[in-house]
């Protein structure tokens, strides 16, 4: 039996860096996850795929660990980074894209995010961890996006 956690994210911020600085980065998949927390490890799988594998959470009885693997797609003309779920690897397939925008002296950045996690436990336990799950993901991707602002020398 598993519990499936769905996750929908968005956010938007401006940083003090050029957008051509702010596109290298985020669109160079292994230096962008280098700035989110919790990943045990990161696999270039060939042709833009990337399996993520992140470190076990809760305690040695009951943890959980997320892996999933998606296909990212850079745009350099639209300033957009785009990555969809590859099926068949994990317990999780995740989604979403990267939107800069140029504005001289700063860059607006836009990240969506949407996914669905498998957890293994009993359908009973989804109201108690459904919450736990998303609110744990939140948190990595707040953290993943403080790390890229301080990077890029702050916000606006």
């Amino acid at each position: 039996m598993s519990i499936t956690v769905k996750i929908d994210l968005g956010y938007e911020f401006t940083v003090k860096a050029k957008a051509n600085e702010v596109f290298e980065l985020l669109s160079d998949v292994p230096a962008s996850v280098a700035h989110f927390p919790k990943v045990e490890q990161l696999t270039d799988m060939g042709g833009g795929v990337y399996q993520w594998e992140m470190e076990k959470v809760g305690t040695a009885q009951v943890n959980i660990q997320t892996i999933y693997a998606s296909k990212y797609i850079s745009d350099a003309a639209k300033g957009t980074v785009k990555w969809t779920p590859v099926k068949g690897v994990g317990n999780a397939l995740v989604g979403g894209s990267w939107t800069t925008v140029d504005n001289k002296k700063s860059t607006s950045v836009a990240l969506a995010i949407q996914g669905e996690i498998e957890v293994p436990l009993p359908g009973l336990m989804k109201m108690v961890v459904a919450p736990i799950v998303e609110g744990e993901f939140e948190k990595l991707v707040e953290k993943y996006i403080d790390n890229l602002i301080k990077r890029f020398g702050g916000e606006v």
